[in-house]
């Protein structure tokens, strides 16, 4: 029985490769110089640290900007509500990078592909939904429904099995 997983997975090299360009216009931009205005990629988290709120503000557009850029889906990454306040007068703020799917939203994905009355299957299985169909053009077809019905959720499909 042909198959397939959902999952929230993002693309770790080109964030990294977004942070690294963030680090660069940060480096070279004339308004960071002379100030503590960093970013750094720690494990599934990146830290933008600067001077004020609003140096962390103008950190916060860099990095979405390169991030962008690079075709990563801002909403990937989580930002803490609280901003840290460290030593002196800097103050940091920590962007976690989530992976995947919540119970919430694996609960919402497969009521959506009961609902459709698509002739697959859908079971949560840890932090993905495996679709199970009797063919292949089935699958493709909830594919679909799941990009319309979750447009604003960059939902990735891996691990095609046939």
């Amino acid at each position: 029985m042909p198959s397939f997983d959902t999952v929230l997975e993002p693309d770790h090299v080109k964030i990294r490769n977004g942070v690294d360009n963030a680090i660069k216009e940060i480096g070279t931009r004339f308004d960071f110089k002379g100030t503590s205005a960093k970013v750094e990629l720690k494990d599934k988290e990146i830290h933008a640290t600067g001077d004020s709120e609003f140096q962390l503000e103008q950190i916060e557009a860099v990095l979405y900007g390169k991030l962008t850029k690079q075709d990563v889906v801002i909403s990937f990454l989580d930002k803490a509500e609280k901003i840290e306040k460290l030593g002196g007068d800097k103050v940091r703020q920590v962007y976690k990078i989530k992976e995947g799917i919540e119970a919430a939203l694996a609960k919402k994905i497969v009521t959506s592909l009961k609902d459709s009355k698509l002739k697959v299957q859908a079971s949560i299985q840890g932090d993905a939904v495996r679709v199970t169909g009797k063919n292949r053009d089935d699958l493709q077809t909830a594919i679909a429904h799941l990009k319309k019905s979750f447009s604003d959720t960059p939902l990735t499909y891996n691990n095609f099995r046939d």
